[in-house]
């Protein structure tokens, strides 16, 4: 992962060197009552997707990966940060598109590896194309033909830039989706920023075996490689 502001590469290395995960992945059997609690609302509700998910948020041990782990430590505030997130995606009135449209938006710009790899797959299931994703990874509008899409993807764009709304953007979001949804947008924002920070911090990468997205700038897509 590249930090969006230093430049500097602060979860490149594998989960055992040098940079491992700040916070040692728990096992299911070393739980307590409460973190139980907030292990079983996790693997047992709308995210298992009954075990065929298109990511990895469970290890082979039953560990959970990404955000999720970080979750346990706190069940006081993992419980209820792990409603909102199921609420977010899916409990609100956007479209999946919409959803992961927007998410990704807040990845890319935060360039945090497990959020991109976790939403790019959810997102390309919802029915995003190829050229839209590579497009939001890039931080460039895609071609979206649907006008919602559209103002979800530039009000999502100016909130993770300016950590606000200008005035015509909120007043055409409210126009077309509605004020219960332009509450429901900024607050997926800054929960999937939360996360994302989480991450940067906890030194989460993507699951072992797993790709790191190829972000602009670091070789793959044809800027200057970084040392990690």
């Amino acid at each position: 992962m590249i930090d969006p502001v230093s430049g500097e590469h602060v979860n490149d290395q594998p989960r055992n060197g040098p940079l491992a995960a700040r916070l040692p992945l728990l096992s299911p059997a070393s739980l307590g009552a409460e973190q139980q609690a907030v292990y079983e609302a996790l693997t047992g509700g709308p995210r298992a997707d009954g075990g065929s998910g298109p990511y990895g948020f469970v290890d082979a041990e039953g560990r959970l990966l990404g955000p999720f782990n970080a979750m346990l430590y706190s069940p006081a505030v993992g419980m209820p940060l792990q409603d909102l997130g199921a609420a977010l995606r899916f409990r609100t009135a956007f479209t999946k598109r919409e959803r992961e449209i927007a998410t990704l938006v807040v990845a890319a710009h935060l360039r945090s590896d497990y959020e991109w790899y976790a939403h790019e797959r959810l997102g390309r299931r919802a029915g995003l194309s190829e050229d839209e994703i590579d497009a939001l990874r890039e931080g460039r509008a895609p071609m979206l033909a649907d006008a919602r899409e559209r103002l979800v993807h530039e009000a999502a764009r100016q909130l993770v830039a300016e950590h606000d709304l200008a005035d015509a953007v909120y007043a055409e979001a409210v126009a077309t989706l509605g004020r219960p949804a332009v509450v429901e947008l900024v607050t997926l924002v800054g929960y999937y920023s939360a996360l994302a920070t989480q991450l940067r911090v906890f030194r989460v990468g993507v699951p072992d075996g797993e790709p790191a997205p190829p972000w602009p700038g670091n070789g793959a897509d044809g800027g200057p490689a970084q040392d990690g």
